[in-house]
């Protein structure tokens, strides 16, 4: 595998690299034991023009304050006070795109997974769904603003193809207050995969 470098994460299209994840490696070791998954569902969020990114509008605040950090951060948020939702920070600093990851295909590690999540069974909702990767990977909130580039927590590349008929498009999940940028075609999918969270069309 060869680990992403900071010139994949430092561009302007946030769209654009939300799309070239998908396929990529998700990859943690906290020293416990490696774990890892293929990223299969990404949803791509567009700094302070987005009504639907945290960062709309410009807002700061000590959680978001990461989003304009340099690229290549990674950005943990608490949801309903229960899931840490990992996301990966593009562009230049003071740029605020973010990707969250919202499905993994199991790779490496399924028993380490098995057990942080309590399950007995290595099914789709093992990693299915944002909260389910980063418990499956042991990402929590204090993992925010960690370098994606050192080597607990990284992306690579192993060589994996996708056809472009194989990437799906659509709006992203849960921004309904959005307005009308709730209907943007952010959220990217790979088709018929199983570990797809939400609708699959």
């Amino acid at each position: 595998m060869k680990k992403l470098d900071y010139n994949f994460y430092n561009r302007p299209n946030v769209v654009k690299i939300a799309r070239e994840l998908l396929g990529k490696v998700l990859v943690t070791d906290w020293g416990s034991g490696l774990t890892s998954g293929r990223i299969v569902e990404t949803e791509a969020y567009n700094g302070i023009t987005d009504r639907a990114s945290h960062a709309y509008n410009g807002r700061r605040t000590a959680r978001t304050e990461v989003m304009f950090n340099d690229a290549g951060k990674g950005y943990v948020y608490l949801c309903y006070g229960i899931h840490h939702l990992f996301n990966v920070v593009t562009n230049v600093k003071n740029t605020p795109h973010a990707i969250l990851i919202r499905a993994v295909e199991p790779l490496q590690g399924i028993n380490i997974m098995l057990q942080r999540t309590g399950k007995r069974n290595p099914d789709r909702t093992l990693t299915s769904g944002p909260g389910n990767v980063s418990k499956a990977l042991g990402i929590l909130t204090r993992h925010s603003g960690v370098n994606l580039i050192d080597n607990t927590i990284f992306i690579a590349d192993d060589g994996f193809t996708l056809q472009q008929k194989d990437i799906i498009a659509t709006p992203r999940i849960g921004v309904d207050y959005a307005g009308e940028d709730a209907l943007l075609p952010y959220r990217f999918f790979i088709r018929n995969n199983i570990y797809v969270s939400g609708r699959r069309h």
